[in-house]
């Protein structure tokens, strides 16, 4: 394309395009930057993909594709959705370059993030169900993360913000974050020693077995649902202590500890036990009780501090719909000062 032209000043936001139902969702003001070229003979009868992935070799053929399908690309000056457009010499294409989703996921963005308890090293964060802790295909902006570099300048020279241990989207409940270097490895090396105490509240399905059991089962990555978590003998090894609180209309009350920390794996434990979680739609656990989301709250942290050693512990009862739920099985308010069975 020996007519090729570019022009790189930022551009602002072009309006919305009438009947296009394909729209990005990033914006394009900001980074963005609008280029074109001349398709020359060489190009003439060439796929429009293949002649953008031409012209801006910097860029994923891929992302160029949804710069395509999200309305960013003209030909002509009239908006071209489709990659697989041949094009003729002559024609002049212009297109906006958005920024990936993915190299916006690590900025600061400002949210309310439920401190418990902050000091010079440490965040204790009651995170609130519905909040992705770390950005990740289908949620690059709105994170715990993201919500931690806009609360402290230090969270940016920290591998993941300082978060050490993650909570899943819909699981309510108590996080600890560091806040300096020393900090984040002082508390990842006792979460892999094991000295952390988590304790959960969840409510699942059946009658499970009374008192107070151990789980013992490895777990890994489901080999057909790639989302999904499997106990599977090549998998990493896993322990769960779950204690039966109530039984009430075929479903249990539950205090679970963790001592290890898989993806998923009071959810992957219990599912395989044939008591999934209330509205844990992953694994098969019907809604019931009001609830939507699965039913399991991070109530106890217990910990040394990082720089101090002395003892932490904090509790934190659950959020309305699982504490409802709660006591509606239980019969009394969820209470995580009471004291545990569990070991």
């Amino acid at each position: 394309m020996s007519r090729n032209r570019m022009v790189r000043e930022p551009v602002a936001p072009e309006r919305p395009i009438e009947d296009l139902e394909a729209e990005s969702d990033a914006d394009p003001g900001g980074d963005a930057e609008r280029r074109e070229f001349v398709v020359d003979i060489a190009g003439h009868g060439q796929r429009l993909d293949r002649l953008l992935a031409q012209a801006t070799p910097e860029f994923s053929r891929s992302h160029l594709q949804t710069l395509v399908a999200g309305g960013h690309v003209r030909v002509d000056g009239s908006v071209c959705t489709h990659n697989a457009r041949r094009l003729r010499g002559g024609q002049t294409v212009q297109f906006t370059l958005v920024p990936t989703a993915e190299s916006r996921a690590f900025t600061p963005q400002p949210m309310v993030l439920g401190i418990v308890f902050e000091d010079a090293h440490l965040l204790v964060i009651d995170k609130p169900a519905g909040l992705v802790v770390h950005p990740a295909a289908g949620h690059w902006s709105g994170t715990l993360l993201n919500g931690l570099l806009a609360h402290h300048a230090g969270a940016a020279r920290l591998a993941r913000a300082g978060i050490v241990h993650r909570l899943d989207k819909d699981t309510s409940g108590l996080m600890v974050v560091g806040k300096t270097p020393e900090a984040v490895t002082a508390l990842a090396r006792d979460i892999a020693a094991r000295t952390v105490r988590r304790e959960y509240l969840a409510i699942a399905w059946g009658e499970v077995q009374a008192g107070t059991h151990c789980i013992d089962a490895p777990i890994g990555r489901d080999p057909v649902q790639r989302t999904r978590m499997t106990v599977a003998a090549g998998g990493r090894s896993a322990q769960t202590m779950v204690e039966r609180v109530a039984v009430r209309d075929g479903v249990s009350a539950l205090r679970c500890r963790l001592h290890t920390g898989r993806t998923h794996q009071i959810r992957v434990h219990l599912g395989s036990r044939g008591h999934p979680l209330v509205a844990d739609a992953l694994y098969g656990g019907r809604p019931a009780l009001g609830l939507q989301r699965q039913a399991l709250h991070a109530a106890v942290l217990a910990f040394e501090h990082p720089v101090e050693r002395r003892p932490m512990w904090f509790h934190r009862a659950p959020p309305a719909d699982l504490g409802e739920a709660w006591r509606a099985v239980t019969g009394a308010d969820a209470d995580s000062t009471a004291p545990s069975a569990l070991q």
